[in-house]
């Protein structure tokens, strides 16, 4: 009895582990995404919010940073530049997003390869200064490739300098938001702002289970998850309260490199398009799924995209 009481205790931990629910929170377009807000003061609003909640909750983000953002008026801006300094001072991490988000399906590779060299020049000695190092690589647009030849150019390219392809698995509208965000805000309509914010969290919460749902009907289990968001007014408002919504659905915040470990990063993509779609997408596709694998997928509400027009 104590015997098989032992291994029902096991396969309950090992099943605990098992069904252990991650996620790595991925800021793109450092330093700031500000829209029509150009100002010193805005930008450091973005980034200090959006610190506060990370370092409070003990979150492990990373931030991926077109460095043309640092160059406003053709000159280096040591005020964006000291916005990545708090990321760092901060125990956050950087990646490469590009030097000018450039579509890697609409430029030659020699350009696209040029571009992510010259977005690397300020981050990696920030980076040398705070005893860190840049490493990963995440995809403007979320292009990775036209067909495979294309793919494996620019994925033998990254290893060769380093890098390590950051995929995205819970991609979404959240750009779509921010910008509706911005404008009430500029125009100091309280009332769209908080009902923007309440539909975001909303819409946020029905993408999370969505592909958790994908997930789980892919790879038999809820594999670690990696959310895409970008460095916006919107998050910077309302990243406490999408904390709080992963952690009412038990998540736990992991850094770029422990979400990688998860063996579905190394499922092979073999289906390619003109897409900037998430990987767990490509998998599917990757894997034959078609037509109502993909149905239920959280739509953007109407009166968003009527203010984006």
């Amino acid at each position: 009895m104590k015997i098989l009481l032992s291994v029902l205790l096991i396969a309950i931990f090992t099943n605990a582990i098992a069904q252990k629910k991650q996620v790595c929170i991925t800021v793109d377009d450092l330093p700031t995404v500000p829209y029509a807000l150009q100002s010193k003061d805005h930008d450091l609003e973005i980034t200090q919010k959006l610190i506060d909640t990370f370092t409070k909750n003990s979150i492990p983000a990373i931030g991926y940073v077109n460095e043309r953002k640092l160059y406003p008026n053709g000159k280096l801006n040591q005020s964006k530049v000291e916005l990545l300094e708090l990321w760092l001072e901060n125990g956050l991490e950087f990646g490469n997003h590009t030097y000018s988000h450039l579509n890697y399906h609409k430029v030659t590779f020699q350009e696209f390869t040029e571009d992510i060299i010259k977005g690397e020049k300020v981050t990696k000695k920030l980076a040398k200064k705070y005893n860190t190092k840049v490493k990963y690589f995440r995809h403007p647009y979320l292009r990775s490739g036209l067909d495979k030849e294309h793919t494996d150019s620019l994925k033998k390219f990254l290893a060769e300098n380093n890098y390590t392809e950051a995929p995205v698995t819970i991609d979404n509208e959240d750009y779509l938001f921010a910008k509706a965000y911005s404008m009430a805000y500029k125009n100091q309509d309280s009332e769209l702002m908080k009902r923007i914010g309440e539909n975001y969290i909303d819409y946020m919460e029905e993408k999370l289970i969505f592909y958790e749902n994908m997930s789980t009907n892919l790879f038999g289990r809820n594999i670690a998850q990696t959310l895409l968001v970008h460095a916006s007014l919107l998050n910077a408002h309302y990243m406490d309260e999408l904390v709080e919504m992963f952690q009412k659905h038990q998540y736990e915040f992991v850094s770029q490199e422990t979400v990688l470990t998860d063996t579905a990063y190394q499922e092979e993509v073999t289906k390619f398009g003109d897409w900037g779609i998430s990987w767990l997408d490509r998998w599917a596709l990757s894997k034959g799924k078609r037509g109502d694998f993909f149905k239920g997928d959280p739509v953007t509400p109407e009166f968003i995209l009527e203010m984006n027009k």
